[in-house]
């Protein structure tokens, strides 16, 4: 000891005899703590995010569905996702209507009625032609009575009437143009002139197509964009909005209060009821109903950590996601009288989530309800809105919005039944 000599001699015997018997020196003693607390952090943060493992899981299954396509979608997924302005017809929006088109913005639920004419009359020349190869086979006055048939039915046949309300203004930007839209503001009122979503989650509103007095449901109502273009209609009878989660259903009143005057919110129910009872509660009631359905929100689960499905605590509640939607879209059937409409939709590129609730659906109710569903044809929705959207071709039932680098819109599935 004597070795080492002065004051380091000193500081060095002063350190040992701070040593507990054969442990470290107490000036040391942290080092276990923080192996201990590195083991613990490693037991429980996550080995795989579940942005990646929802990639993983899409790469797998929609590569499959979408064959050549699927790198294309993918990569829009991962980009940033395009925005419409639905207007709020119930602020002073004449101002904002040109200030969107000042900036090239368009009003894409306007500008589609003007192509049903000239869908209209192919369709009409379609037919006329399939009448007359069928004529060919007759002889000279069969022949001109089935000519003279076909061009009768083809005057008779009612127009493509797009079901939409020509009272829902969304403004886009055109394919290609990324610009952003400026946050909404108040009016003087203090009502926000535009709610910026998703311009195809307004697909299934205009879908339902609903009309002066309808009674119209909500069943999966927050946050509340879907909820905000139905009233946009003005010609509700009365609508009852629905959610499960009361935090969400805040969210919604939020939206009801930024947006709609005091007299028009209180004519809507809100409610937060568990929506697979809907069907017991208000029985054959409503003439529309649109069910929004939780669902895997592909581009929310590649893109955000946070409320992420793909979480691994989570496995169970997304694998059980089909048996929720179906149960959710029985109940939005059986709540509608005879007659009416249901537009089913969620915001995900999985047939299992899509056609095969919808074929599932139709046969429940069908075997254990005797209640007979058509399912509408809503092809000319890709008619009437293919300058904005890009849609999958090849979707059994309904109809899907493919996210697109140049109309990065969607995913949005959407699919009409009647009750009949």
């Amino acid at each position: 000891m004597a070795a080492l000599g002065g004051a380091g001699g000193r500081a060095a015997a002063a350190l040992l005899r701070r040593r507990g018997p054969g442990g470290p020196p107490a000036g040391l003693g942290a080092g276990p703590r923080r192996y201990r607390y590195k083991e613990k952090w490693a037991a429980t943060a996550p080995r795989i995010p579940p942005t990646r493992l929802a990639l993983h899981h899409f790469d797998v299954n929609y590569s499959l569905q979408l064959k050549d396509l699927w790198p294309s979608v993918r990569a829009s997924l991962l980009c940033e996702q395009k925005y419409g302005a639905l207007l709020n017809n119930f602020s002073a929006v004449h101002h904002v209507t040109q200030e969107l088109e000042l900036l090239n913005a368009t009003n894409f639920v306007s500008e589609a009625p003007k192509k049903a004419p000239r869908s209209q009359r192919g369709a009409a020349a379609e037919e006329a032609g399939r009448g007359e190869s069928r004529s060919q086979e007759r002889s000279g006055e069969g022949r001109t009575a089935m000519q003279a048939e076909t061009m009768t039915q083809a005057e008779m046949s009612p127009p493509l009437r797009p079901s939409i309300s020509s009272n829902i203004k969304c403004y886009t930007f055109p394919r290609g143009d990324i610009t952003r839209f400026r946050p909404a503001r108040p009016d003087a009122l203090g009502l926000l002139d535009y709610y910026l979503m998703d311009a195809a989650s307004l697909l299934p509103v205009l879908a339902l197509n609903v009309q002066p007095d309808d009674f119209v449901l909500d069943l999966c109502a927050a946050p509340g964009g879907k909820t905000l273009a139905l009233l946009q209609t003005g010609i509700c009878g009365h609508l009852a909005a629905n959610d499960v989660s009361i935090s969400r259903t805040k969210r919604l009143h939020q939206i009801l209060h930024s947006y709609v005057p005091k007299v028009i919110r209180e004519t809507v129910s809100v409610t937060s009821c568990d929506g697979r009872d809907w069907g017991q509660l208000q029985g054959s009631t409503f003439h529309k109903v649109l069910v929004d359905v939780p669902c895997t929100t592909d581009r929310h689960s590649v893109m955000e950590e946070e409320n992420n499905i793909f979480h691994k605590r989570r496995t169970k509640e997304r694998q059980m996601l089909p048996m929720l939607q179906l149960q959710l879209l029985m109940a939005g059937i059986l709540a509608t009288k005879p007659g009416g409409e249901v537009v089913y939709s969620t915001c995900s590129l999985s047939p299992l989530q899509n056609e095969y609730v919808i074929e599932r659906a139709v046969e429940i109710a069908e075997t254990e309800f005797n209640i007979s569903i058509h399912v509408e044809d809503l092809s000319h929705f890709r008619t009437l809105f293919q300058d904005t959207f890009s849609f999958f071709l090849d979707c059994r039932l309904g109809e899907l919005v493919l996210p697109h680098l140049t109309a990065n819109f969607g995913p949005m599935y959407f699919c009409k039944l009647r009750r009949m």
